[in-house]
């Protein structure tokens, strides 16, 4: 049961669980129930207070959503200011419009009962345990959350009521069958085109460039003509899986005496609760239970708490990390003993500690296994590398002009890798600490003297690089002499692709002219087969072709474009078919232009409700983008 609990409270769990449910609850809901009207707020929504508490809570959920997403990225992103003022801006927008939202659903009387908010409880996968709802596992969930079951079951309701805004939105979308079709024809036409190219790197072959003209284009165009710069790296590499020696029972005793914390069973209570509404009613409870009343029965019948009234009151086990600080602070110490009225913060609590587990060091034969043994051999060569690392360590430092030193310390001879830029980074090298290291320029020398050693470079925990920069060339602007063949082929080719674009012109308009036959004949052209295009090809060609006029009787219409390959294409438009869709890819069709439709009446009802809205600003966030 504790192994579910402890599963349940992880981040992995609650991640879901943020991502999924609980965010929204926190920017609506909840935090209206968690904190009260105050004059220090982040901002009024006709009347309705979003509190500083709760703007700073939803910033802080965002923020460490954006950290789990981001990683190391996220830590340069939240160093710019003026970065972290738009999220907050952007928090704060959401909570005006989820405010709106809650109060347009309201004033349309729309509402979630009681049962609905169950099932959707009952329903979630992150309070299931082998396919079934666990209580333990939810208040295990929710009480990390800093939330109380009744606090859970409000947020979830007010979602829903959203949820129930939005769909009712969503669905108002539709399309005629007649508008379909007519659709559906247009976006499966069909175009039936030839096609005459002009090779252009033919007639790049037939051009001539001058020196003038090379040195000309060399000295307008040097930045494409770089020499990336260029690294040569020595490297020991210290690696604690090749330190990994076996290990003696009498090791392996020694850490079951250092870390019996590991292998204690914390102290786990059972309690029982009976939650009302007020205190009159939680004494008339308490009195019934004075005089025999059975307690499971007498919490099914009248506890507040949806989910522990299902269970007769049962909490099941808890450990301290995981009850609530009323059971804590109940005084309850041992079996059987009830308390008096609690006061918490969903109303009143009586509540009864039926079982106590007292914490329980597990025998080492309970707990000596293959991984056991194999956690102290680890922990023995990471004790090993980490002195070998310092030791290596202080060699590179004192011997700051080669890694002999280093070596010696190590036991390894340095490895040179060939040249290499930050592009191409060797693979043994590839982790972002030591590709930092290499390019952050503090390993190089001045002026072309000698860099210095780096430090220990540790990566993932369990390998670790010293390294120096053994040769280095600097960025530079490759000579003319150097490049002079290949600036002489973009001249040519430049040239090429301007003639190809005159010829093609002029061949249009002999086409158009109804003189093309002669024209194209000339120049040494002609149509090729037909070819039939759909809208959908991704080609330049098939995306002109479908910008072509459409053509007369017995008449193409003409155009040009560009191929993939460069080439200048001149095409004849002879016929336009009507294309078919068939009725699956219709429907997805239609689904994806309902859907964006609708998107698109959402966000004039929230431009609506905004403008139509008193929204007043407090003094702690700028005004909200409209």
């Amino acid at each position: 049961m504790m192994d579910n609990l402890r599963a349940a409270a992880n981040h992995v769990v609650l991640k879901i669980i943020l991502g999924l449910i609980i965010v929204s609850f926190i920017l609506t809901g909840v935090g209206n129930y968690l904190i009260g009207g105050n004059n220090n707020y982040a901002a009024k929504v006709n009347g309705q207070e979003i509190g500083r508490s709760q703007f700073e809570n939803a910033v802080n959920s965002e923020r460490n959503r954006m950290a789990q997403q981001l990683g190391d990225q996220f830590s340069e992103l939240a160093a710019n200011e003026n970065y972290m003022k738009s999220v907050r801006q952007q928090v704060l927008n959401r909570l005006i419009d989820e405010a709106l939202l809650d109060q347009y659903a309201k004033n349309l009387g729309l509402g979630i009962s009681d049962d609905q908010v169950k099932k959707a409880i009952f329903a979630t996968q992150a309070f299931q345990a082998n396919g079934k709802f666990d209580n333990n596992r939810f208040s295990a969930i929710v009480n990390q959350m800093g939330m109380s079951t009744d606090q859970y079951a409000q947020a979830l309701r007010n979602q829903l009521t959203s949820q129930q805004l939005i769909n009712a939105v969503a669905g108002t979308d539709f399309m005629l069958k007649g508008e379909t079709d007519e659709l559906a024809a247009l976006v499966a036409q069909q175009r039936v085109v030839r096609q005459a190219v002009i090779d252009v790197n033919a007639l790049a072959a037939k051009q001539t460039a001058s020196d003038e003209e090379i040195a000309s284009y060399y000295d307008q165009n040097k930045s494409r003509f770089i020499s990336p710069e260029q690294f040569r790296v020595s490297y020991i590499k210290l690696d604690a899986a090749s330190m990994q020696e076996n290990v003696t029972d009498e090791q392996i005793q020694a850490y079951y005496d250092q870390h019996q914390d590991q292998f204690t069973q914390p102290q786990r209570n059972r309690y029982r609760i009976i939650q009302t509404k007020t205190e009159d009613e939680a004494k008339a409870v308490l009195d019934e239970l004075k005089k025999g009343a059975d307690f499971a029965a007498l919490a099914k019948a009248k506890s507040a708490d949806i989910i522990s009234a299902r269970n007769g009151g049962d909490m099941g086990w808890l450990e301290d990390a995981t009850t609530p600080e009323e059971l804590k602070n109940a005084g309850l110490k041992e079996k059987g003993q009830l308390s008096g009225v609690i006061k918490s913060s969903v109303g009143y609590l009586v509540a009864r500690l039926d079982d106590i587990q007292p914490a329980q060091v597990k025998p080492l034969n309970d707990v000596r296994d293959d991984e056991l043994a194999a956690k102290v051999k680890q922990e023995k060569a990471l004790d090993a590398w980490y002195a070998l690392q310092q030791k290596v360590s202080e060699a590179a430092s004192n011997d700051n002009e080669s890694l002999a030193g280093a070596e010696q310390a190590a036991g390894a001879k340095a490895v040179q890798t060939g040249w290499f830029g930050r592009d191409n980074l060797p693979e043994e090298l590839n982790f972002k600490p030591v590709s930092d290291a290499i390019f952050n320029g503090g390993l190089v020398g001045q002026n072309g003297t000698p860099g210095s050693n780096s430090d220990i470079i540790t990566v993932d925990g369990d390998r670790a690089f010293v390294l120096r920069i053994s040769d280095h060339k600097a960025e530079a602007i490759k000579p003319l002499d150097q490049v002079k063949t290949q600036v002489s082929d973009i001249v040519k080719h430049n040239k090429a692709e301007q003639q190809a674009k005159l010829d093609a012109d002029k061949l249009l308009g002999e086409l158009k002219a109804g003189k093309g036959d002669d024209a194209l004949k000339a120049a040494g052209l002609s149509f090729g087969e037909a070819k039939t295009l759909a809208r959908t090809g991704q080609d330049p060609v098939s995306q002109a072709a479908f910008n072509l006029p459409l053509p007369a009787k017995d008449k193409p219409s003409f155009g040009t474009a560009n191929d993939q390959q460069g080439n200048v294409v001149i095409m004849a438009l002879d016929e336009v078919k009507a294309g078919t869709m068939p009725d699956a890819q219709k429907k997805a069709m239609v689904q994806g232009i309902t859907q964006n439709n609708a998107q698109i009446a959402f966000e004039a009802l929230m431009s609506n409700l905004r403008k139509e809205a008193k929204i007043k600003l407090g003094d702690i966030v700028a005004e909200p983008q409209q």
